[in-house]
């Protein structure tokens, strides 16, 4: 059995933008994702700033797993602030036509 549309066919919906009309902050995640791995790196930042930070911060998990560090916890606590600024930074200039 083939797939006829692509992947995004089969991506959720957005329940916020859906009840409310508002995007949430991790409306873009999914379709930037699809495109990182169709390689189109340029529209994948402008779809979802934080794809890369988010990217950096799972292979650094991953890694992690399987390698420790002296500072490991403190590498991962500050990927992940560096995820929330990017994520709120972005969307309130996503937002500020709305204000």
């Amino acid at each position: 059995m083939a797939l006829e549309g692509g992947i995004e066919d089969y991506m959720l919906q957005c329940t916020s933008k859906q009840l409310f009309g508002v995007e949430c902050l991790g409306c873009g995640t999914q379709r930037a994702t699809v495109l990182f791995f169709r390689g189109e790196f340029a529209a994948a930042f402008h779809m979802y700033p934080a794809i890369y930070s988010i990217i950096l911060l799972l292979l650094f998990v991953i890694f992690n797993l399987f390698v420790k560090f002296k500072y490991d916890f403190q590498i991962k606590v500050g990927l992940l602030l560096l995820n929330v600024v990017i994520i709120l930074v972005s969307y309130l200039i996503k937002m500020s036509p709305y204000f």
